[in-house]
């Protein structure tokens, strides 16, 4: 029997939830391999947006690979290529057009050079401007340095600085590289079976990085063929996973460090700080972003305080010793406190009127305390004057941001940012009853889907940007001030632990009524013509209520312990009532005076209390209606109802009528 002739190009895509840009990557890549016999091989790294289905269904030639979970960019290549049986191996993302000629190109131009081992092509953005990695040079240490420390940039046609990305050098020749985009790698069967697959120790960056450089130390040439092109959308996968790409990236450089610069101790050091060095500014810059409006505020009560030194003493640091602890934290912390308490940090950043109540408050209270400490009465006049200051510079900037937003046009920098969770028939209409309502401050940022199905589609021009599970990533990258529950979008227990994970974001929850009544309790609602937008930020997870919480059980447990509990341990020591058998579990914080209902077996079996409807508690709603035979599903919204409206006065309340349920 004849053996079966191999294919000309065996294609390998790795897909990861990019259905529709998969989809139009095949179609292109049927185009470009009509001259030529070839395999396609689709590695699906565990999508869940249909991706495995649409090839099934309309490409049933490709042969597919499903991996039950996403196992990398290198593993879930290797894979297909121990079953490709191509003369030419094309390793191509899921998310690119390539040209009809493309194939063509590639292959001729390997054919005609054979010292060439690999060879990738221009790439362009979606704008139609070049992706600079499609063309590199390897990271040693100099080039490192210029890339990290930003040189490159800074001199891009130098070709002492502008090494890394070779930008000294034109985009429309074809010349030898070091290196080449992972995105588009066209190379030869036995270049594969001389220096192996990629390498699985690099899990999202770096590998293509490192299979260039152990092809080119296997002395294969390595092109850059600018006669044809392909369109890249680049990160569209990344965008669809809640992967933290900047430290993936980092990472990869550490790992790419150690393995190929081993025999230079001194230089894998030198490149490991300056990977640290840098990584840490990237956190930090994020960190800034995220805290910047809290950070200036703190620069500006401390510069009040400083004046008002100066114009009190006539110079600095005059003060004794001892008062420079005091009078600089503490106005800074309780200015910023009430500043959060007064909602500044969340929907009201730029609000001249809660910013200045803010600081008024705060410099009320900072000068009844000094009447209290008689060492600190120096500082009457200093709190005078530094609230006076703060008063003008905290508004005072605001005022000036928003100024500036509206001489540039750009209603983003003083409008609310808001995002739309959900994708079907009540987002589009939420949409626009908004766009019906101007002065109501929301832009619309785009929709966040509750799956990946939907990611990239457009809905009445606002485009769906991703999906829940990178909704932290979507509010730090879009500065998202709001975020919008559309009605029957999620399941609310979903939607409270969405908001609990994302609680520390400094963004406004809302929801529209109609999802679950008992949710609107106490909260501010704002008519949307016919639609009242009401928002989510329950108080058991504030951190004010959380403190005072946590407080006010450690008063009352403490004198529960002096006063009751010995009463009941001595009078009923076989009998002890739930509630006074668990004080000492309320002072070393595993109950709570007031909360849920205590559920032991529910505790063993999660090991941690529902972090959004706060700790069991002694006492609670359930609790006291525990002869009412109310439902799972109905003590479910009681304790949902007390986390949406906790407050010291309510658990007082309820642990008022315990007492007199006890004692009748």
């Amino acid at each position: 029997m004849p053996q079966k002739k191999s294919p000309d190009v065996s294609v390998i895509i790795v897909s990861y939830n990019v259905r529709d840009y998969l989809h139009q990557a095949l179609v292109s890549l049927n185009k470009s391999l009509k001259k030529y016999s070839s395999e396609i091989i689709v590695v699906d790294n565990a999508s869940d947006d249909g991706s495995v289905d649409m090839v099934r269904k309309r490409f049933p030639k490709v042969k597919l690979i499903e991996n039950k979970e996403n196992v990398g960019f290198a593993r879930a290549n290797n894979s297909a290529l121990k079953i490709a049986n191509g003369k030419y191996l094309f390793l191509i993302n899921p998310d690119t057009l390539v040209q009809e000629d493309t194939v063509k190109v590639l292959y001729d131009f390997m054919e005609a050079h054979p010292d060439a081992g690999m060879v990738g092509c221009k790439i362009l953005n979606p704008d139609g401007t070049l992706q600079l990695p499609c063309r590199r040079s390897f990271p040693t240490p100099w080039v490192a340095f210029t890339k990290i420390f930003g040189l490159s940039s800074l001199f891009p046609e130098s070709k002492i600085f502008g090494k890394y990305n070779i930008t000294y050098k034109s985009p429309d020749e074809t010349y030898p590289v070091d290196a080449i985009s992972g995105s588009c790698m066209f190379l030869r069967r036995a270049v594969y079976e001389q220096v192996g697959g990629l390498d699985e120790d690099f899990y999202l960056y770096g590998e293509d990085l490192d299979w260039c450089y152990r092809i080119k130390k296997g002395e294969w040439q390595i092109y850059y063929v600018h006669s044809t092109q392909i369109i890249h959308y680049k990160g569209e996968s990344t965008k669809r996973s809640n992967i933290d790409e900047l430290s993936a990236f980092y990472e990869a450089m550490r790992i790419y460090v150690e393995k190929h610069y081993s025999f230079a101790p001194f230089l894998v050091l030198l490149l490991k700080l300056s990977i640290a060095i840098v990584s840490f500014v990237a956190s930090l810059s994020a960190f800034i972003r995220i805290y910047a409006v809290a950070i200036i505020d703190a620069v500006c009560i401390a510069l009040s305080v400083l004046l008002a030194e100066l114009i009190r003493r006539g110079r600095l640091f005059v003060f004794p010793t001892y008062a420079y602890t005091i009078i600089y934290p503490v106005p800074i912390l309780l200015t910023i406190t009430l500043l959060a308490f007064f909602g500044v940090y969340t929907k009201r950043k730029m609000s001249l009127t809660h910013s200045a109540l803010a600081v008024i408050t705060s410099y009320v209270i900072l000068s009844a305390l000094a009447a209290f400490f008689k060492q600190y009465a120096f500082s009457r006049a200093l709190i005078l004057y530094s609230g006076i200051f703060s008063v003008i510079l905290l508004p005072g900037w605001r005022f000036l941001y928003r100024m500036v937003g509206k001489y540039n046009s750009n209603p983003a920098l003083w409008q609310r940012r808001a995002i739309i969770l959900g994708t079907g028939k009540s987002s589009t209409e939420l949409v626009q009853k908004i766009r019906h309502q101007p002065a109501s401050g929301y832009n619309i940022i785009g929709f966040v889907s509750p799956t990946h199905t939907h990611i990239g589609e457009n809905i009445l021009g606002v485009p769906v940007i991703s999906s829940v599970d990178s909704l932290r990533k979507v509010i730090r990258e879009y500065n998202i001030t709001d975020v919008i529950f559309a009605p029957h979008s999620i399941p609310y227990k979903q939607m409270l632990t969405i908001i609990s994970d994302h609680q520390t974001e400094g963004v406004v929850f809302h929801m529209v009524p109609g999802t679950l009544e008992v949710l609107v309790g106490k909260a501010s609602v704002e008519m949307l013509d016919e639609v009242p937008l009401v928002e989510l930020s329950y108080n058991i997870n504030k951190p004010l209520n959380r403190f005072t919480k946590r407080a006010f059980d450690i008063l009352c447990s403490l004198f529960l312990l002096l006063t009751v509990y010995p009463i009941f341990v001595i009078l009923r020591k076989e009998n002890k009532s739930v509630f006074v058998q668990n004080i000492p579990k309320v002072l070393i914080g595993k109950y709570s005076l007031v909360g849920r209902e205590i559920n032991e077996q529910v505790l063993v079996e999660t090991k941690s209390p529902t972090p959004y409807l706060g700790k069991p508690g002694l006492t609670g709603i359930v609790q006291l209606l525990s002869d009412k035979s109310l439902t799972e599903k109905e003590k479910e919204q009681y304790e949902i109802y007390y986390a949406r409206n906790q407050s010291i006065s309510v658990d007082v309340e309820i642990l008022m009528k315990t007492f007199i349920r006890a004692i009748r």
